[in-house]
């Protein structure tokens, strides 16, 4: 997956975060199924919901597994670690996929919700936009709950256009044309810094 990704972004990646904090982000790994658990177990019940968009208790295994095994051809998937208290901990993931011949992928970020409003969902956007673009994807979308008024906003500040779900009141349909643009640009006016590892 490394050589998927433009020139000048290289996984892993130090970020330094709004408030001092710093992450790394990296492409998920196999033996991330614990991490991702116990990540999943540390969001409330309204993040469940947003990322899900149902009541969730606990993830079935299979989901676990997919998560944690993206197909190579189809997906690409993140997960910023913290290493504070000198404990590595997920504390964020972001993932796209696309259907088979399809040149349109499908995006979802989750941020533990004691790391919102730092900018890390908006990086990992960025470095899932620069991913589909490199691969020769044309669009990118996603669904996301109308009362998440975060992610809209953020999404809409990388160019995404928002609009209603036609099948769905309750949703709003994310899209970005990933034709031209560069919606990467590194650390400007997000007060976050990048460096590779």
């Amino acid at each position: 997956m490394q050589n998927d990704l433009p020139i000048g972004i290289t996984l892993p990646m130090r970020v330094k975060l709004r408030d001092g904090r710093a992450v790394v982000l990296r492409e998920i790994q196999a033996q991330d199924q614990e991490g991702m658990l116990a990540a999943f177990h540390r969001l409330s019940a309204d993040s469940r919901y947003t990322r899900f968009m149902m009541a969730m208790r606990d993830p079935s295994a299979g989901m676990l597994e997919a998560a944690t095994h993206p197909l190579p051809d189809r997906e690409f998937a993140l997960v910023a670690v913290s290493t504070d208290k000198r404990v590595d901990r997920i504390v964020a993931g972001a993932r796209y996929a696309h259907a088979p011949g399809s040149d349109t992928c499908e995006f979802a970020v989750t941020v533990a919700d004691d790391w919102h409003g730092l900018g890390l969902a908006g990086r990992l956007l960025q470095i899932l936009i620069a991913s589909a673009r490199e691969r020769g994807l044309r669009r990118m979308e996603g669904y996301v709950l109308a009362m998440n008024t975060p992610m809209r906003r953020l999404a809409r500040r990388l160019g995404f256009v928002d609009r209603p779900c036609p099948d769905d009141p309750t949703l709003r349909v994310m899209s970005l044309s990933l034709g031209d643009g560069d919606a990467l640009v590194a650390g400007r006016g997000s007060g976050i810094t990048t460096s590779p590892l």
